[in-house]
């Protein structure tokens, strides 16, 4: 199953990357971090690589690493604004639990 993003999400995407002036999409991925095993990698993608997974979703095209695809295969991610705060979100499938703070999580 590929990952999917929500209109907010995939409208986010589209400015950030108009405004850097460059870019052939969204970077999604995973490092081994924090109290729960792992967390979420976005960044901007300057490129495709060998070893890339590429999906396009509503206009937008989200690149994951071919070690990262496993643990988030599946993921919604949306752009949420909570008063002055804004960031993605992810509804990952594969989540079997996540940090007191939201910020790791266990596969």
């Amino acid at each position: 199953m590929p990952i999917s993003l929500t209109a907010a999400a995939a409208e986010r995407i589209k400015s950030f990357i108009h405004n850097r002036g460059h870019g052939v999409g969204l970077r999604l991925g995973i490092k081994k971090t924090g109290c729960s095993g792992y967390a979420y990698v976005v960044n901007y993608a300057d490129e495709v690589r060998e070893d890339d997974r590429v999906f396009e979703e509503r206009g937008v095209t989200v690149i994951v690493d071919k070690d990262s695809l496993g643990y988030i295969d599946g993921t919604e991610v949306d752009f949420v604004k909570q008063g002055l705060n804004e960031a993605f979100k992810f509804r990952n499938p594969n989540v079997k639990g996540e940090c007191g703070c939201g910020e790791s999580f266990t596969v």
